[in-house]
């Protein structure tokens, strides 16, 4: 039992307040996920041939940096590993932003001053371990490519099989987190140049599980539920902005809400 959360802000006038905006509607799921909480925030894009990276540190708690660099991930990954081997790589592309951390949402939201936070949308997860241990990097979201993260509810039965037939194309894990197989999956397909919407579609098919996804990318976010669709997901929209979120008491906090178009 998790909670996720998304906000995409239409109106260029509310983007001052994003962080604003989407921290009550973060806290909301607290009841859903005490255990870690994360977000993706699309914000400051870098500059045509840079890259901003999104650094965790595996054992100092909030730790976290933001590297921007010409260089490319296998190389700024290949010098961590020789150099910092427990500082991770854990988000990257042109304005995506990865912060996540293990605590209550309220305190990891604090932690990392997102309540100023200016951008065009936010995803966010607060997170019940029910499969894996309580870490920063069994934390959502999971990167899964140039901007693009992964946020999960629910589980996948087959989740061992495919992380075994994913580790003989060459994809490697840090956790043992079944969103972190969802995330590879999405890499995977990525990678061979199968569209984004193409790669989600294929993943109902070849996912087993109770499960919505939020997938996070450059330029908003998509929503994502097994053929069941077992496991909560609400969507608003308003001429001034997209939300979804697991309940619709995390979304009930924002302006025009009681007017907003609901699915």
């Amino acid at each position: 039992m998790c909670g996720i959360v998304g906000l995409y802000l239409k109106n260029p006038k509310l983007q001052p307040k994003l962080g604003q905006l989407f921290k009550p509607m973060l806290i909301e799921m607290t009841s859903r996920g005490p255990d870690s909480a994360g977000v993706a925030i699309y914000r400051n894009p870098a500059k045509k041939g840079f890259t901003k990276f999104s650094l965790a540190h595996d054992e100092q708690i909030g730790n976290h940096a933001i590297l921007t660099t010409n260089a490319k991930e296998e190389a700024v990954t290949a010098w961590l590993k020789a150099h910092y081997p427990q500082v991770r790589v854990v988000g990257s592309g042109q304005a995506i932003e990865i912060f996540k951390e293990t605590g209550l949402p309220e305190k990891v939201y604090e932690k990392f001053d997102l309540a100023s936070a200016k951008g065009t949308h936010i995803i966010g997860h607060t997170r019940m371990a029910t499969e894996s241990a309580v870490t920063t990097a069994g934390s959502h979201p999971f990167a899964t490519g140039a901007d693009l993260c992964l946020v999960h509810n629910g589980s996948l039965s087959n989740h061992n099989r495919l992380r075994e037939n994913l580790k003989r194309e060459g994809l490697e894990f840090q956790t043992e987190n079944d969103t972190e197989v969802a995330a590879a999956y999405m890499t995977w397909k990525l990678r061979q140049g199968v569209s984004l919407k193409q790669t989600l579609e294929d993943g109902i098919k070849d996912m087993d599980g109770f499960y919505t996804f939020c997938v996070g990318t450059h330029d908003g976010f998509a929503v994502v539920r097994d053929p069941i669709a077992c496991k909560h997901a609400v969507l608003a929209e308003t001429d001034d902005w997209v939300a979804m979120a697991t309940e619709f008491r995390a979304i009930a906090h924002l302006p025009g809400a009681d007017k907003a178009k609901i699915w």
